[in-house]
């Protein structure tokens, strides 16, 4: 039977949002968060500990948020290969001017849009070239969970896309848990295939 596919959103960093900001200031401030490991009082809920060791393969972005979210989801008994692949979709600042400032949250949802829409400045990843890489990312997902579930620590918007991906190659996504908070997950099987509920329990 093939396994499932759990795609995981990575504990809240240590950075603070509550500042007010330039866009310009938001692409620094973004910088840093991508340096940022996890905030020291984070730590993982036990439906993802239980996910984790169930997993046969456990993935991780290379930022760090995500390498500690594999980390304390596993306890730092396995060792988790980080691919580059599985960063987050990029999140240019926008062209706008320094009188306009805003809080990183809301600089985010404008320069998503704005990428969304096609803007991408020298050097950043196309929103093209990113689904691109989503659609390797599902074929790499699928063939890890041929041998066992495969639990992927990576990032909330990337995750999203990649459940487009996934639901349109015919998987069926059987739980939601936390929406697309930090420590969120997402969990994928065949479409068509049951399992008994045991099966799930520990997700639960």
């Amino acid at each position: 039977m093939t396994g499932r596919i759990i795609t995981v959103r990575h504990g809240r960093p240590n950075l603070s949002r509550d500042v007010t900001i330039t866009a310009r200031e938001y692409g620094e401030w973004w910088a840093r968060y991508d340096e940022s490991g996890l905030h020291p009082d984070e730590r993982p809920p036990e439906g993802l500990i239980a996910l984790a060791r169930g997993a046969k393969t456990i993935l991780s972005s290379t930022l760090p948020r995500a390498i500690e979210t594999a980390a304390q989801a596993t306890g730092g008994a396995r060792e988790v290969p980080a691919d580059p692949m599985f960063v987050e979709a990029p999140l240019p600042p926008p062209p706008w001017p320094d009188f306009i400032r805003l809080r990183p949250g809301q600089w985010g949802v404008v320069s998503r849009i704005l990428w969304s829409l096609g803007y991408a400045p020298p050097g950043v990843e196309h929103q093209r070239e990113t689904w691109a890489r989503v659609a390797e990312i599902a074929t790499r997902l699928g063939d890890h969970a041929a041998k066992g579930d495969v639990l992927l620590c990576a990032h909330g918007y990337l995750n999203w896309m990649i459940d487009q991906r996934l639901i349109r190659e015919g998987w069926r996504r059987i739980e939601r848990d936390g929406g697309n908070h930090y420590w969120s997950w997402r969990i994928y099987e065949p479409a068509g295939e049951k399992r008994a509920v045991g099966a799930t329990a520990a997700a639960e």
